[in-house]
């Protein structure tokens, strides 16, 4: 080793050790200009799959090369492959008229990936496997040619899907009837006709490292808040795992918490939903395969609004409101104020409800608190039974069995008969909210709240519905306070809350959400014409 000084640098002279300054490293990845090669390593790699389609067009020239078309056959639309293999069919046939058996022309395999690139509408440039792969199996037509490290990969995607139905899960009295469908370009197209403005943007990524799902987050630019998307954007590129078919994966792994039985991410299959989130501020998160679009930030507030409240007038919308309200009370403390009551508390009840009462219960043999338990539970089973079933004999099962259950329960002397009233209305007001999730968190808390007044009476159901409270007040969803606009009080939300005032009352958008864009619309109250 000898060190040697030149223009002031000291230049380390190694001639065993170091490699040529001219040699680079090849990317393993990165296709080769032999065709034959790079056919062998995807018929390889996919391990001769019946459904991959490779086809061989020779090119005549000064020397023979070949045109390769590969797509994966009930992914990819068989009328675009058609029209597309037939054009790139004919331009070499028509290049080979052109040249002559005794001067024939030299081959120009860019000119002709040009050329094809001219007769399709989508089109993406290949240069290593893994876009290949990705392209390939995601429905597109990749065209290699001969003597290119490189190819083009062109839109055909045209897979079967269920198009657009009704919904299933979010039906409304009035209002639009369609609903997402599974595939990601459909999604975003039904967005964009009810936002048609050239500031709905829409980034998309992909997930899984095996699966490679095609994610979507689409937001309004200039009303939405750019520290929220960035903070989507990072929460999106942290997860690494092998696939993603649903949705729901995302939402375990990007949700502010996880020890919470409340949903933080909202979800929903309705297009005007999605319409109406983002006008707020909001970003919506597709994921190609389902239906279930999730909205972040969600506040506790958006989980018991319909779609339908801004579809009826003001008045109407604000009755139904507070019946949702009403209704969440009565789902979660309904059996456990019956049982602190008649265990605890019996000064509380009218003379004739209470000797009704203790008549009803004086042959039944367990506690008020086992007797709600009992029935809560048989019921829940019912109700997931009746989800399961086939439609056609879900709905019949689920009411059959209660009703002849129920009432077998209370001539047997099981369960008393004030007991099944109150299991009944519980389960119904349950059904009133609109938001799924929601429900399924106050279904799971009653069964705590039950054992707090068994054992405590209403001071547990205080203490219990305290710490409840407690930890809404905690919950953040991407750092917007969950209970807003009642924690922190924002008088200004107070307008679509609790309850819904007419539209041209509604000037400025959510606070905490939007920054940027606040003003909502100016206030034109409806006036009557001059006659």
């Amino acid at each position: 080793m000898r060190y040697r000084r030149r223009t002031g640098h000291t230049i380390k002279n190694n001639t065993k050790d170091t490699p040529p300054a001219n040699t680079s490293t090849k990317d393993p990845d990165a296709l080769s200009p032999d065709i034959r090669s790079n056919l062998n390593h995807i018929r390889k790699t996919l391990g001769n799959s019946s459904d991959i389609v490779i086809r061989e067009i020779p090119i005549e020239g000064e020397e023979e090369r070949y045109l390769a078309i590969l797509y994966t056959d009930g992914l990819a639309d068989q009328n675009i492959i058609l029209e597309s293999i037939m054009k790139a069919v004919a331009h070499i046939a028509k290049s080979s008229e052109k040249s002559h058996p005794d001067n024939p022309q030299p081959f120009d395999g860019k000119k002709i990936l040009g050329d094809i690139s001219l007769m399709n509408k989508e089109i993406q440039s290949i240069n290593n496997y893994k876009k290949l792969f990705h392209s390939l199996l995601s429905g597109d037509t990749v065209f290699l040619v001969d003597g290119l490290d490189r190819g083009i990969a062109a839109g055909t995607r045209g897979w079967k899907d269920r198009g657009v139905t009704e919904t299933s899960a979010e039906n409304v009295v009035r209002g639009p009837r369609e609903a997402f469908s599974e595939s990601l370009r459909t999604n975003t197209a039904m967005i964009r006709r009810k936002i048609k403005d050239p500031n709905l943007w829409l980034e998309t990524m992909q997930i899984g490292r095996i699966t490679q799902t095609d994610i979507g987050i689409m937001y309004i630019n200039g009303i939405v808040n750019e520290k929220i998307v960035q903070e989507v954007r990072t929460r999106l590129e942290r997860i690494d795992v092998d696939g993603i078919l649903e949705s729901g994966y995302i939402e375990e792994f990007i949700q502010d918490k996880t020890l919470t039985p409340f949903p933080t991410i909202y979800n929903t299959e309705r297009p005007d939903v999605i319409a109406a989130e983002l006008l707020e501020g909001k970003i919506a998160i597709l994921v190609d395969g389902t239906p279930f679009v999730l909205i972040v930030p969600a506040l506790f507030v958006s989980f018991l609004h319909a779609s339908e409240d801004y579809y009826q007038r003001a008045d109407i919308s604000s009755f139904l409101r507070m019946l949702r309200y009403l209704s969440i009370f009565i789902s979660l403390l309904a059996p456990s104020l019956y049982v602190a009551i008649t265990t605890f508390h019996h000064e509380m009840l009218p003379t004739r409800l209470l000797f009704g009462l203790a008549a009803q219960r004086e042959q039944i043999p367990f506690p008020a608190f086992v007797e709600a338990l009992l029935m809560e539970v048989t019921f829940e089973i019912l109700r997931e039974a009746g989800v399961r079933l086939p439609k056609n004999i879900g709905s019949a099962i689920s009411i059959v069995g209660t009703l002849v259950i129920g009432q077998a329960a209370v001539e047997a002397g099981i369960i008393s008969a004030a007991m099944v009233i109150v299991v009944a209305i519980t389960a119904i007001s349950s059904f009133v909210l609109p938001s799924f999730n929601m429900s399924i968190a106050f279904r799971m808390l009653r069964f705590p709240l039950m054992a707090l007044a068994g054992s405590f009476g209403l001071f547990g159901i205080f203490v219990g519905v305290t710490i409840l409270i407690l930890h809404l007040c905690s919950l953040r969803s991407f750092g917007v306070p969950y209970m807003s606009p009642f924690a922190p009080l924002i008088p200004e939300g107070q307008k679509d809350s609790i309850l819904r005032l007419p539209h041209w009352m509604l000037l400025k958008r959510p606070r905490l959400v939007n920054k940027n864009n606040v003003k909502r619309r100016t206030s034109t109250p409806p006036q009557k014409s001059r006659e």
